[in-house]
């Protein structure tokens, strides 16, 4: 493959040459010299360019017969971003694959919940990623195993269960045949710092209440004071809480409560995650959502590009570049906060939930850093009697046909983006602006789009005007897409004016 999918070869050398972060994880260089595939940033002296071939995904190149470099480490690049290609189906294949959906299932299963032929499904990978669903997800368990064995002490069959190979034989065979070397001798040579910073990671023994810390990468700029600040606003005492630069909150996964924190490591381009879970198998999933709530995928040029002739827009980015969608952990969760959030104060949706999650939540084994409660999942909330917690009776009901549609799976939130939506909006009490505000935030589409937003249309219309009309501001947007999600959250940074009980709760 001589070009990247959206990059030219001549970008992909000069990007590679300048070693230039912005380009991480957008392509990687295999050098037929070697047979060995690199990031454009890895260190090592550059091969000359007839040597090289450039590929739009890790996959693809394992898939052309290249092996992981040692050195820059491809499983520590930043992940694809999410718009990557043009396909709808590649996209959705995609977070499903990352999610696990061939860890037990197959590409079949994959394809129906899909939607489309098992074939089809392996043309449009192959099309659009350079390599088939089985390689996509090949890679990710194996770059996960490999940072596992660099980053942490866990054991053989820890790691091989905790990235999906199911078995230590399945795992040993495919650090084999991928690096030509065994996991025992992969760990026994970690690698030295990462080339974009400080060494990731901390190596400790895994004990029930020992830290797994990981390096996640991003493409720069990335503006953490924004996000931190964001989600620090809204964040619901005794689940979650920023103090001093860092965000934690109570996770559930795999049946069990743990702990999260992450920090901003800027000199090396990541942000750092400590996990405090029992069971490291849940490590993965965790990754990938705390990747999805501080929105790492993101790369934040092309969108800065697609804004610039946008006098607003453009100004906006100028003020604060690397914009990221502050996301959800829990897309159940952050859908419920939006509805608690409907026509009140950000601070009395923050007590509506803190008072559901005292009550109704599962309380945390140890608690500490003023965390004690994981958030009710969907299963608790429709069984839960929501009377005393100051909700008006509409509001409960909407609530809790939420929960019991999430719980009986009438509600999928890693379905298709316009699945979820015809399914929010056949909920009573969610209108078209809640419905947008969980897209943007708990599915992560970065095209949604609350067209009737009051603050937005007031922000369009200028300094003593009346707010725009719904109609224009969504002709305005037209020339946002595929990101007009961006341009909301840059729009609502910049409201220089007080916002009304509505506009507050976002």
């Amino acid at each position: 493959m001589e070009s990247a999918v959206g990059l030219d070869r001549k970008t992909c050398e000069r990007a590679s040459r300048a070693r230039d972060p912005r380009f991480d994880g957008r392509f990687f260089i295999g050098v037929t010299t070697t047979r060995i595939y690199c990031r454009p940033i890895c260190p090592a002296v550059a091969p000359r360019p007839a040597n090289k071939h450039y590929f739009p995904t890790a996959a693809a190149a394992a898939e052309a017969g290249f092996r992981p470099c040692l050195r820059c480490r491809p499983e520590a690049a930043p992940g694809t971003p999410a718009w990557l290609g043009t396909s709808t189906t590649v996209r959705r294949g995609l977070a499903l694959i990352q999610a696990g959906a061939l860890d037990e299932g197959s590409v079949d299963e994959l394809a129906v919940r899909l939607g489309v032929g098992s074939r089809h499904l392996h043309r449009l990978f192959v099309q659009h990623l350079g390599a088939s669903p089985v390689a996509v997800a090949q890679t990710r368990r194996l770059h996960f195993a490999k940072r596992l064995l660099d980053e942490t002490d866990l054991g053989m069959t820890e790691i091989a269960l905790a990235s999906g190979f199911g078995s230590v034989r399945r795992f040993n065979d495919a650090f084999r045949d991928t690096y030509q070397r065994s996991p025992s001798e992969i760990r026994r040579g970690r690698p030295g710092p990462l080339p974009s910073g400080p060494e990731s990671g901390i190596r400790s023994r895994h004990q029930p209440t020992a830290a797994l810390r990981f390096r996640l990468a991003y493409r720069p700029p990335y503006d953490f004071d924004g996000v931190l600040s964001f989600l620090a606003t809204r964040a619901v005492p005794g689940v979650e809480g920023v103090e001093s630069g860092v965000y934690r909150r109570v996770v559930r996964a795999g049946g069990q409560l743990g702990t999260i924190a992450v920090r901003h490591v800027a000199a090396a381009r990541a942000i750092e995650l400590e996990l405090r879970h029992p069971d490291p198998r849940v490590a993965f999933g965790v990754v990938q959502r705390v990747r999805a709530l501080f929105d790492l995928g993101a790369d934040p040029a092309p969108i800065a590009l697609a804004f610039r002739d946008d006098p607003m827009l453009a100004a906006c980015v100028a003020a604060a570049p690397g914009q990221r969608l502050p996301g959800a952990f829990d897309p159940f969760e952050l859908a419920v906060r939006a509805v608690l959030g409907q026509q009140v104060s950000v601070a009395a949706a923050r007590t509506f939930a803190a008072r559901l999650a005292a009550r109704h939540g599962t309380a945390l084994p140890t608690p500490a850093d003023g965390l004690t409660h994981a958030f009710p999942d969907a299963a608790a909330l429709a069984a839960a009697p929501l009377d005393g917690v100051g909700l008006t009776g509409a509001r409960v009901r909407t609530l809790q046909g939420l929960a019991r549609a999430v719980a009986d799976g009438s509600v999928r939130f890693d379905d298709d983006p316009d699945d979820v939506r015809r399914a929010l909006l056949a909920l009573p009490g969610f209108g078209p602006w809640t419905v947008e505000y969980v897209m943007l935030r708990g599915v992560g589409d970065p095209d949604a789009f609350p067209a009737g937003d009051l603050a937005l249309r007031k922000r369009l219309a200028g300094t003593g005007h009346g707010p725009v009309s719904e109609r224009a501001l969504a002709a305005r947007a037209e020339s946002w897409r595929p990101w007009r999600g961006y341009a909301v959250f840059h729009l609502w940074r910049s409201l220089a004016t007080t916002p009304s009980k509505r506009e507050r709760s976002v």
